[in-house]
């Protein structure tokens, strides 16, 4: 799937849904459960995001087992030819966890429907309260370990001077005023750019039109593959959501900042 086939619109699925969804497509919520027992894109079925997530301390933002993915996309039906509508109730993050373990399970057939449970509403579009669920079907998945961003990975690629760091947490994490860690502050040579930044907040949190032009002036340009983090991949399963969307050359670091920032051998800067 090119770049450009991955955002999906409100107005594009509401079409699709009034004409009668393929059946090949699932709709996934990563939102709150509350949020969706509450209303949902019609034909949703709920996930929930810790579904993703290895959970175990001291990192408990890598991803998951492989016995616990294969549950997940067990109970989502998953086939060669499903493709994944994806969306939250935050403007992409969780969502873009999930497409990034797409990604490394080797299913690239998926959407993200741009904005999530913001542009929906803001377009009036009308929610649904059933339970949804798919026909379960047992899979066997592989995760392509070279996709899994580790300490190594990014230590040789600063030696070699051939990566750029995307630090998608807040500013005061990135200047290390706020420690959420061991150690305070950012990878060395590392670019902040806090995810919401790419969020069009006055037009339902859709990606910002100019993001390239955006990310370029802050020095994210595309010369260098890029690698994003926040402090457990959650954010930044946004920002690798948006460079996907953007066509770059982008890789994310699943431990995160709770894992450099509590190694002991890692850089840091201030």
């Amino acid at each position: 799937m090119s770049a450009s086939d991955i955002l999906i619109s409100v107005e594009e699925l509401q079409r699709q849904i009034e004409q009668g969804l393929a059946s090949n497509i699932c709709i996934v919520d990563l939102s709150s459960r509350e949020n969706y027992l509450n209303g949902h894109v019609p034909g949703a079925v709920f996930l929930p995001f810790q579904a993703l997530l290895w959970g175990q301390p001291p990192i408990p933002g890598k991803i998951a087992a492989k016995e616990q993915l294969e549950q997940v996309f067990s109970m989502l039906g998953l086939d060669s030819d499903t493709q994944f509508i994806v969306y939250d109730d935050e403007g992409g993050g969780w969502a873009g966890r999930f497409i990034w373990t797409l990604d490394v399970i080797g299913h690239s057939n998926y959407r993200y429907l741009n904005g999530g449970l913001h542009a929906w509403n803001k377009a009036g579009f009308a929610l649904e309260t059933d339970i949804n669920q798919r026909p379960e079907k047992a899979v066997s998945i592989d995760v392509n370990q070279d996709l899994l961003i580790e300490i190594p990975n990014i230590l040789q690629g600063l030696e070699k001077q051939n990566i750029c760091i995307w630090d998608a947490r807040s500013p005061s994490e990135y200047d290390g005023s706020r420690a959420l860690a061991a150690k305070a502050g950012h990878m060395p040579g590392a670019i902040n750019c806090e995810w919401t930044e790419l969020m069009d907040s006055n037009n339902g949190l859709i990606i910002r039109k100019d993001a390239k032009e955006y990310l370029a002036s802050l020095g994210i340009d595309g010369s260098k593959t890029i690698i994003t983090h926040c402090q457990g991949h959650h954010r930044s399963g946004f920002t690798y959501l948006v460079g996907k969307t953007l066509g770059l050359t982008i890789e994310a670091y699943h431990g995160a900042w709770n894992e450099w920032g509590n190694h002991p051998d890692t850089p840091v800067e201030q």
